[in-house]
């Protein structure tokens, strides 16, 4: 194992024991490093590559301490390293997409408010009935965001934010190359509102399910 991925461990074992907690201050380089056996540059090395995903936050002139560990906070690497995906991995991306969205609209069925619901329907509303592409895809993306995070699980909703890159591309070229793409789309959102209105988790389902799979099938037929 390289020091530093050592570094890594222990100081990653710290954090699962409890002995360092959300929040807490990680002791001086110099006593870290004594209490750990290790050099403090493999120390330092170890403490920039976690800062970059979210485990420390380095503070200038204050120290080092342990960020939130939120959900939401660590899967923002994901969406960093989604956005290096190939043009030939978004069908892989929109598969992924259809397997936890769905879940997520029937799971926010029962939980959305009327007035979650209302503001959903304003912002269908507002886009009117022949939007802009762009102004589609971005209606789209808040759309099943607000959708999303009224499922309660801020991991899944972490997920499906941070896989939002490249399937944003796919509706993009989707809209501008098929005919019927944009009102389809509309009819869609109308279908998964009135589900969601109803109470119905597995029409909501459903529908968030043909939503997403009518982008994929057109993806695949055009690659």
């Amino acid at each position: 194992m390289a020091v530093t991925d050592e570094a890594i461990e222990k100081i990653k074992g710290m954090i699962v024991s409890g002995a360092l907690r959300p929040g807490d201050r990680l002791p001086k380089e110099s006593e870290l490093a004594a209490e750990l056996g290790l050099s403090r540059n493999s120390l330092r090395e170890a403490v920039r590559a976690l800062s970059l995903i979210r485990i420390l936050d380095v503070r200038q002139g204050d120290g080092t301490y342990v960020t939130s560990l939120d959900p939401q906070l660590l899967l923002e690497a994901l969406s960093f390293v989604v956005d290096f995906h190939r043009d030939d991995t978004v069908l892989e991306f929109l598969a992924v997409r259809r397997i936890l969205e769905p879940a997520a609209t029937a799971m926010a069925a029962s939980r959305i408010s009327e007035q979650q619901l209302d503001a959903l329907s304003a912002q269908l509303d507002k886009l009117g009935e022949a939007p802009s592409v762009e102004e589609l895809v971005a209606c789209d993306l808040d759309f099943h965001r607000g959708i999303v995070q009224s499922s309660g699980n801020s991991v899944l909703c972490s997920l499906l934010d941070g896989l939002s890159g490249p399937t944003t591309r796919a509706r993009i070229w989707r809209g501008l190359t098929q005919e019927d793409a944009v009102s389809r789309t509309l009819r869609e959102h109308r279908a998964i509102l009135a589900a969601l209105h109803d109470r119905d988790a597995e029409a909501a389902r459903s529908w968030a399910t043909v939503h997403i799979a009518s982008v994929e099938q057109w993806l695949r037929a055009s690659l």
